[in-house]
């Protein structure tokens, strides 16, 4: 009897790991659509609005170094395979 209910302890104990809710990325999440003039703080690039730059769209999220646009919802890999962000604009 305690064989079987330190089994079913044990089994309890791994489908709490394994089913648990995942931890916070490390990544910042950005917001879906740009409704305010400021950026939230990154590790690269600079803030568009204090440059006097202005996103295309409210949809768009960064300005690439190689001039290309960004609609990433997340900060982490945003325009890595475009030489990095010139500008954020979330």
């Amino acid at each position: 009897m305690r064989t079987r209910l330190a089994a079913s302890a044990v089994a309890v104990a791994l489908a709490g790991v394994f089913f648990s809710a995942p931890a916070a990325s490390a990544a910042t999440p950005l917001p879906s659509t740009n409704t305010a003039h400021h950026c939230i703080h990154h590790t690269t690039g600079l803030c568009g609005w204090t440059h006097h730059q202005k996103p295309n769209d409210k949809y768009e999220t960064a300005k690439c170094k190689d001039a290309s646009l960004s609609y990433s919802r997340h900060a982490q890999g945003t325009c890595s395979h475009h030489r990095g962000v010139r500008y954020w604009f979330k």
